[in-house]
Parts: C-alpha cells; sequence; structure tokens
C-alpha cells in the first residue's frame, strides 16, 4: 500500500500548498483542508486502518456536498470536482487480507451512490434556454437588398448585411439528404514565415455562374458554381511580412457591369496566372484588399487587371498616411460598393506603436479609383479629398470589419474600432472618443457623419464594434422602422432606427467599475442594450480545470487578478477581462430573417488577462505577438500582455459551456432559445465528440425554408439547424476548420447549394487546409 499512501500524500501536499496559497488571498479554505485530510488518509491507508475507509467516505460526501452548492447539478463542473477523488478511492474498495470490513461497507455504497449520481447528471443541461422562434410571417415582401434570388453579390449576401437567402430549395425536412457535391482545393497553405493569424475566412461571392473568392495570401480564385472547376486565379503578390497581426481575407467586392443585368459576365476558364495578363478596360469590377495595403480591381470575366481603375488596376492605400510602417495597415475586409463608389476602411495592428497610420475611411469612384472624400474620425468635419502632401490624423479609430449601405436612405454603416493603444486612454482627442468603438452612419454622398451611436464609452478593453450591421424593416408598435442590428464584443445586440440613430430596443447606462494608472480614467457608466447576451459576473466558484490541482491553480489566478466585474480597468497588477478580446460575438455577426424578424447568434464565452507592462528598461523579450502576448505600444511608458485566461493544462480556466447558439425576436428583445454548440472532438487527443458548447469564430446564414447554416466551432463541422427551436438537423465533417461563413446559392441547374471556406484559424489551432466544399440535395 505504499504506492497508494505515496499518491495520497503527493496530492495532499500539492492542494495543502495551493490552498494555502488561496487562503491569503481571501479565497476558498476547502482544497488546503483537504490537502491535510488527504495526507492523513494516506498514513492510515499505510497501516490499513479501516478508519481511512470511514474518513474517506466522510470527505466524499462533503465534497460531493460542496460541489452541488458551487454549482449545481452540472456535469462538467461536477465531474471535475469529484473525478480525481472518485479514482483515489478505488484503492480503498480493495479489502486487505484478515482486516476489518467495516470501512469498506460504508466507502462502496457513499462511493457508487455518488458516482453514480455524478454520471446521472449528464442529463441535465442547466444552461439550455428553451422556446420557439416566431413561426409565422411577419412582413411579406421584405426588402433583402438587390443581389438577385439566386446569386449571392456581397459578404452578406447584399449590402443590407443580412446573411439571409431567399432560397428554399433545402427544407428542415430534406436536409439529413444533403451529400458533397464538389470539392476544390485553392493551393494557397499557411507557411512556416506567416503569422499566427494566417486564417482562412472568406465568404464566396455568386455572380453568373461563377463563385469568387480569396485566400488568406490574396488570391483571388473564380470556380464554376455547379462543378468547383477552376476558371482562373488572379495572385495579388503579396510578399510576407512579420509585422502584420492578421494575414487574412473575408472576400471581395463585386461591381455589376453597366447593362443593367449584374449577372451578365461570362467567365473564361484561363490557362495562365491572371496577373500575367495585360491590363484591359473593365466594365464590371471585382474589388480584392490585399495585405500589403492595395486595392486590386479585376475583370471578373477573366481575372485581368482593370487599365480603368488607379494605376493600371492596383490603387495604393498608404497615400496620405501619416506613418507607413510595413505591415501596419492593410484591409483584411472586402469594401463596399455602393453609390457608384468603392468605400475602404482599414485595419491598423493593435498595440504595436503610438504613432501608426491613421484608420481613415475613404470612398473612391469605382471605376477610376479616384478619390471622392475621406471620412477621419480624428478630424471627422473635413471629408473633402485631402491634399497632395497632407497627411490624415495618426493612429486615428479605423474599422476593419465590414460596412453594410441602404442606398436608398443615402447612407453607409461602419463598425468602428479604437484608436491604438487600445489598453492606454491618455492619447484620444475628443473627436476620437466619440466615434471609437461605435456604429457611424456616413452619407454615401459626402462622407459627413449622419449619426453615431457609442458601445463602450473610453474603450480601455478593445472592444471594438467587430460585425457587419444587418439592415431590415422591423414592425414595431410605432409602425415599420428601418432598422439596423448589430452586435458587440460585450455581448449586447443593439436595434437601432439606421436613418435616425435612436434606438428601437431601449439602451441603459449602468455604473462601471473606476481605478486606472496615473495619467487616465474609466468612463463612469456604460451602455447596455435591452436585448443582451452578456454573462454574469465571474466568482472564485467558477473556476474550473480537468482536475482540483488545476482548478486550484485557476482559483489562485482568478483572485490574483483585478476583477471588479466587466469593464474593470487595465493594471500593472493583471486584469481579468470578461467577456475577453473575442468576445461575445466577432466579425462573423448574426443573420436576421427580415420576415419573420428574428435574429440567429453564436455567443462566446471566453475570458482574457490584460497586463500592462511597466517599460522601465528591463527585457520585456519578445514583442508584437498579436492577439496574443506581448505588444510593444511603441512611444507609450507601457507594453501590455494579453492572453486567453486558461489553466496550466492550456484549457478554459472558466467552467463551460464556452459557446452557444441562440435564436432572439427582434421586435421584442427577448432571448427564446439558446443551446450548447459544438464537440471538443477536435480539441483533445482523444476524438470524442462530446457535446459540451466550444468557441468558434465565423457566422450563420439563415434561409426562407427556416434553416440556418455555420461551421465557426472549433471542430471541424458544418452544421444545418432549425431557426425555430435552434435543434441541429444535420451535420457535415469538414476536412479542415470551417471559420468562415458559409453561403447559398442555385447553380445553372436550378438546384440549391451550400458553400463553405475549410482552411483553419491558426490562433485558435483548428485544422489547417485549402479547401472550398460545396454541398447539394442527393438526386432523387
Amino acid at each position: 500500500m505504499f504506492i497508494v499512501s505515496l499518491i495520497f500524500w503527493l496530492v495532499g501536499l500539492a492542494l495543502l500548498g495551493g490552498g494555502i496559497w488561496l487562503i491569503t488571498l481571501d479565497g476558498s479554505w476547502y482544497y488546503a483542508l483537504t490537502g491535510v485530510l488527504l495526507i492523513v488518509v494516506g498514513a492510515m491507508t499505510r497501516s490499513r486502518r479501516p478508519t481511512a475507509q470511514l474518513l474517506y467516505a466522510l470527505f466524499l460526501i462533503a465534497t460531493a456536498a460542496w460541489s452541488l452548492w458551487e454549482s449545481g447539478y452540472d456535469w462538467w463542473p461536477l465531474a471535475t470536482r469529484l473525478g480525481l477523488f472518485l479514482i483515489l478511492a478505488i484503492p480503498l474498495l480493495i479489502p486487505a487480507k484478515d482486516a476489518s470490513r467495516a470501512g469498506l461497507a460504508v466507502l462502496l455504497p457513499v462511493w457508487a451512490i455518488i458516482g453514480v449520481g455524478t454520471l446521472a447528471s449528464m442529463a441535465v443541461d442547466q444552461h439550455r434556454i428553451e422556446g420557439e422562434l416566431n413561426r409565422d410571417v411577419v412582413a411579406e415582401s421584405p426588402d433583402t437588398g438587390d443581389s438577385p434570388k439566386e446569386s449571392w453579390h456581397a459578404y452578406g449576401r447584399s449590402n443590407m448585411g443580412q446573411r439571409y437567402s431567399p432560397l428554399e430549395q433545402i427544407t428542415p425536412q430534406n436536409v439529413d439528404n444533403l451529400e458533397l457535391a464538389w470539392q476544390y482545393r485553392t493551393g494557397d497553405m499557411m507557411g512556416p514565415d506567416d503569422v499566427t493569424e494566417t486564417t482562412y475566412e472568406a465568404t464566396p461571392l455568386k455572380v453568373g455562374n461563377s463563385l469568387f473568392l480569396c485566400t488568406p495570401h490574396n488570391w483571388l480564385i473564380a470556380l464554376d458554381a455547379d462543378t468547383g472547376k477552376e476558371q482562373w486565379v488572379y495572385d495579388a503578390k503579396v510578399p510576407d511580412e512579420s509585422s502584420r497581426q492578421h494575414q487574412t481575407c473575408r472576400g471581395v467586392s463585386y461591381l455589376p457591369p453597366s447593362n443593367g443585368d449584374p449577372d451578365a459576365i461570362d467567365v473564361q476558364a484561363i490557362d495562365q496566372p491572371a496577373e500575367n495578363q495585360a491590363a484591359i478596360q473593365c466594365d464590371a469590377q471585382l474589388f480584392l484588399p490585399t495585405s500589403d495595403a492595395r486595392l486590386v480591381a479585376v475583370d471578373p470575366a477573366t481575372g485581368a487587371r482593370c487599365a480603368n481603375f488607379a494605376n493600371n488596376g492596383e490603387l495604393d492605400l498608404m497615400h496620405n498616411m501619416p506613418f507607413k510602417q510595413d505591415g501596419f495597415y492593410y484591409s483584411t475586409s472586402p469594401p463596399v460598393v455602393a453609390d457608384g463608389k468603392v468605400i475602404v476602411a482599414g485595419s491598423v495592428n493593435d498595440n504595436y506603436a503610438v504613432k501608426s497610420p491613421s484608420g481613415v475611411i475613404r470612398a473612391y469612384d469605382a471605376k477610376t479609383g479616384e478619390l471622392v472624400w475621406n471620412w477621419d474620425a480624428g478630424n471627422p468635419d473635413e471629408t473633402a479629398p485631402i491634399a497632395e502632401g497632407e497627411t490624415y490624423t495618426t493612429s486615428s479609430p479605423n474599422s476593419w470589419s465590414i460596412a453594410s449601405a441602404d442606398e436608398e436612405l443615402g447612407m453607409i454603416y461602419f463598425p468602428m474600432g479604437n484608436r491604438t493603444p487600445d489598453q492606454l486612454g491618455m492619447y484620444r482627442s475628443p473627436s476620437e472618443e466619440k466615434y471609437a468603438s461605435s456604429v457611424v452612419a456616413l452619407s454615401l454622398e459626402t462622407g459627413q457623419v449622419e449619426w453615431v451611436q457609442q458601445f463602450v464609452h473610453h474603450d480601455l478593453w478593445d472592444m471594438d464594434t467587430p460585425a457587419q450591421p444587418s439592415l431590415l424593416d422591423l414592425e414595431t408598435e410605432q409602425g415599420t422602422q428601418p432598422a439596423l442590428v448589430i452586435p458587440t464584443k460585450q455581448g449586447d445586440v443593439y436595434v437601432l432606427n439606421r436613418k435616425t440613430g435612436e434606438p428601437i430596443l431601449p439602451i441603459s447606462e449602468k455604473p462601471a467599475p473606476q481605478g486606472t494608472i496615473e495619467g487616465d480614467y474609466a468612463a463612469d457608466t456604460q451602455p447596455v442594450s435591452s436585448l443582451s447576451f452578456r454573462p454574469p459576473k465571474l466568482q472564485e466558484s467558477d473556476m474550473w480545470g480537468a482536475t482540483p490541482l488545476d482548478q486550484l491553480m485557476c482559483r489562485i489566478q482568478f483572485k490574483s487578478l483585478r476583477y471588479e466585474g466587466q469593464y474593470t480597468p487595465p493594471s500593472k497588477q493583471g486584469t481579468l477581462v470578461f467577456p475577453g478580446n473575442f468576445g461575445v460575438f466577432n466579425w462573423g455577426s448574426i443573420a436576421v430573417d427580415p420576415k419573420r424578424q428574428v435574429m440567429f447568434g453564436m455567443p462566446l464565452y471566453l475570458a482574457f488577462t490584460s497586463t500592462l507592462v511597466p517599460k522601465d528598461g528591463t527585457d520585456l523579450g519578445k514583442t508584437n505577438q498579436g492577439e496574443q502576448g506581448i505588444n510593444e505600444n511603441a512611444g507609450a511608458p507601457y507594453a501590455v500582455d494579453m492572453k486567453p485566461f486558461l489553466s496550466p493544462l492550456g484549457i478554459p480556466c472558466q467552467q463551460p459551456p464556452w459557446g452557444y447558439v441562440a435564436g432572439a425576436d427582434l421586435r421584442t428583445g427577448e432571448t427564446v432559445w439558446k443551446h450548447k454548440n459544438g464537440t471538443v472532438e477536435d480539441m483533445t487527443a482523444l476524438p470524442l465528440p462530446i457535446k459540451m458548447g466550444v468557441p468558434g469564430i465565423g457566422g450563420p446564414v439563415i434561409t426562407e425554408s427556416g434553416l440556418v447554416f455555420m461551421a465557426a466551432s472549433v471542430d471541424d463541422y458544418l452544421r444545418g439547424y432549425d431557426l425555430e427551436t435552434g435543434e441541429q438537423l444535420w451535420q457535415a465533417r469538414l476536412p479542415a476548420g470551417g471559420q468562415a461563413t458559409p453561403m447559398t446559392y442555385l447553380n445553372s441547374e436550378g438546384e440549391q447549394m451550400v458553400v463553405q471556406v475549410a482552411g483553419g484559424h491558426g490562433s485558435i489551432g483548428t485544422t489547417i487546409g485549402d479547401y472550398v466544399v460545396a454541398y447539394k440535395l442527393k438526386a432523387q
């Protein structure tokens, strides 16, 4: 029994030492007391005393009661609190020769009852909200944009950003009959010199009978929409650059031909690299943003550059920038084509330098590339084209996500980010404060501000507005209102009148934690929408791990960090940021059904930590590590160290679920259903499809039949859901991570296709690949 005793002693000593540390942080006494008990049981076990079994039985009862008090009847918290101790009991259940069995008679039933009771909790889902979204049509003939029914002409299908298709061939009743129709490999793979955030996030366009998509290294590819056969490839020849935070392309944009038929293009199969062709005069045009800060216009039919646009089809977006560091500015999202203009925003590296490029938004003539207007949040009133030799505002707030537009109202809507550095607010001007972390409506004609609605005041947490606004006409008690629906990282979904910016669903202001570094301040209050997926404030009892040992370490980390709830200011001590930098919602946004007036989203819950690191001459080591790690903030007195809040085993410190799907009524603001989404199949060494509710990044698409398609989660599946109930109806295994938003269309035979780009996501560790996969119903 020496080995058994030794195990008890080692586990006991670890829990005792860590438990005393936790007590000094004003944390739970449970772990220290457990450590003492295990050491005592270890000693008793070596001498084969029956009292060891009796004592351990009492310990299991007490631990079960404590676990239920802390977490309720919830499988994952219970299993990880009790699992190790139930395993440690097994040697005590083996009777020794000539030993009294009195202790065994008590321990065995206690062990069995607690074990079976814990296993039974798998059948209980405390986190599930059951309900049914409105199944009736509220708006008979809603505006779904100018994309033809069978096509997909913009990132969100149209400039309304609804991610809603009026197709209804694939239904909840027949979705089980979907099968793989074709598969294509782009050839663009993540390389050894790429930055971590190298990702496939593209949603293809479908124009005529061709698909157009971009790859992380800015290849623009045309495919036959029936077969997936390659028609041409344009390689923008983007050089490697280690200073980029992101190497991705979410999509391209389309300018229809002047003949009035947006699908009238005759795409040709080109057997040479399209970039080698001579530039031509273009009627229809595709616009490709590149990660070396260019905007390229190409002919949809051949992939040749458009000689009529800018400099032989290429526009240098670094013009008039105050600072031009390589890799600090580029566009990861498609521009908007509206009102005869191509309107471009860009991404500015977070927290690399105080003096960085501007976040200016610019509108160019879509045919010629001539600058029509520019809107700079640092100088918001001057929108006339900037003169040669002048510069935009240094580091002003940028818009890195996707915009939407309403040409009838003459407005374009941008989700706004923050001024870099994110965690240091002392560099911001009053105008930058006004427009940061907001949605801003600009005039399509002049670029002048029509209205702005801010979602975070004096943002110190990287809570950029990350998602494309969705536009629909909403039926309210006051009549039909032109609505804008936009989700945020902090978990709110705002429903605004897109003409005036006024709230349709109420917005309130709530007090926020105070106390910042010298020279900065925190806003007294922060806005909250009445439609919200914000999580409750974390408690020590929410800390989690695979075993009590890493749970204990997570509790120590939790108690060591500064945390007074959401919006706890950054600190040198280290601050817990929850929801974290990935946000409850990110660039995948939501999908809205303009007929039923409902939304489908994928709320995510992962905590991050943020630590301000004084630059007092000490060696910071490797800096500018992107989304996770130390970023230098050159020119500022503090670097910032950001990372997910993980246990020593590399799993989230807060207990699951971490990812859901949810449905809400946009007219009432009610969350009608909410279910765990995704499995741990691709997160662990054992490929077990256990439905845990896992993280993800990507977005959904709704069809008129009441189906939703979405991949996004960290297991490699494309799934189909019932919009009404949220139930998963279908899934298909993907060859790589599906961190892109799918789309759907009709092919030339009138068959509805569902297409998913599956290439993985470098920073969340999903399977890397280069696939485009298409599904359709089996032939009957």
